[in-house]
């Protein structure tokens, strides 16, 4: 079954923290944006693994370069995942890998900015990746053309193990799941409602349910 991702972009790790607690009942990964460890730096990766420890923690570093040493640096702070930039070289992320074996974790690499996402899904994962990021982010999401129908197509076509970020919510869930992504990643379709926990619960039994 399609897992279920939330990804926090908040800037306090109390912030993060709390809002956790309260989806943690129904979310498989807990994502650390980018912004929320650029804010906090490494601990709120600590912070996160410690308050969570049945949680798998992915932390966002959208890593250009240096990547076996970023790895390192998150993995030992408690990552279970951490990003690395699909436009950025096959060396960063052959890095990446390398380390991440050493400490049993996965890499995960984020197709933002890359034109062809389909082709270098493809590409990367020969590389020895746990699974590709089919991700628009927010400046591409705040075009009013966008569509999160381009990356349930993508996912369609990838053949690869893929998540998908960029406009999930319950009215998109199950067609996210019927793509074939192994994840769904929300984020303002949580951190935003009024109910983070309701929120976060009926894209879960969404996913459960198209699989029932």
């Amino acid at each position: 079954m399609t897992k279920l991702q939330v990804a926090i972009d908040l800037l306090k790790t109390e912030d993060a923290i709390a809002l956790a607690t309260k989806v943690a009942p129904y979310i498989d990964i807990i994502e650390l944006g980018t912004p929320l460890i650029k804010s906090e730096g490494l601990s709120v990766i600590r912070a996160m693994k410690d308050a969570f420890p049945d949680k798998k923690v992915f932390a966002d570093f959208k890593t250009a370069d240096a990547g076996a040493l970023e790895a390192q640096m998150a993995f030992e702070a408690g990552a279970d995942y951490i990003t690395i930039l699909g436009a950025t070289g096959d060396a960063t992320i052959l890095g990446a890998v390398e380390v991440a074996k050493k400490f049993n974790k996965g890499v995960v690499v984020d197709t933002i900015g890359v034109k062809d996402r389909v082709k270098r899904a493809q590409e990367v994962i020969e590389l020895g990746v746990e699974f590709v990021e089919l991700h628009a982010g927010l400046d591409e999401q705040a075009d009013p053309n966008y569509s999160i129908q381009v990356l349930i197509d993508e996912a369609s076509r990838a053949g690869v193990p893929i998540s998908i970020a960029g406009g999930v919510n319950s009215k998109s869930i199950e067609a996210v799941q019927r793509s074939g992504a192994v994840v769904a990643v929300a984020g303002a379709a949580i951190y935003g409602a009024e109910d983070p926990a309701a929120a976060a619960k009926g894209l879960k039994e969404a996913l459960t349910e198209s699989v029932a």
